[in-house]
């Protein structure tokens, strides 16, 4: 028999719990066999909520073909954009002058 799963004992105890308060504040019982019965009808109905909730499925290794999970996308990395300040856009502008007048034609 499987392990209970998480989900299994967390409604089976909620049920437990909630319908033996129920039952005991709506009977009003005060003998201790009206407190047994309802302690074990309350703890019948638990077991049954928590087997009735639908278990995780699983993929059978035979029946079904694994279909292959789509490959991530890639990540493309973020960088922060380069601010430039007034003197460093005229040191370029002045450098990018000087150097469009050095350059020669290429020879044969």
């Amino acid at each position: 028999m499987p392990r209970p799963t998480a989900a299994q004992l967390a409604y089976g105890s909620c049920t437990v719990i909630f319908s033996t308060l129920a039952m005991l504040l709506l009977s009003q019982t005060s003998s201790g066999l009206g407190i047994a019965v309802i302690t074990l009808s309350a703890l019948a109905l638990g077991l049954l909520v928590a087997v009735t909730v639908p278990l995780p499925k699983r993929v059978r290794s035979g029946s079904v073909a694994a279909v292959p999970a789509p490959a991530p996308a890639p990540v493309q990395e973020r960088m922060p954009a380069q601010r430039e300040t007034a003197s460093v856009a005229a040191s370029m502008s002045v450098s990018s002058a000087s150097v469009a007048a050095v350059r020669e034609p290429a020879g044969p």
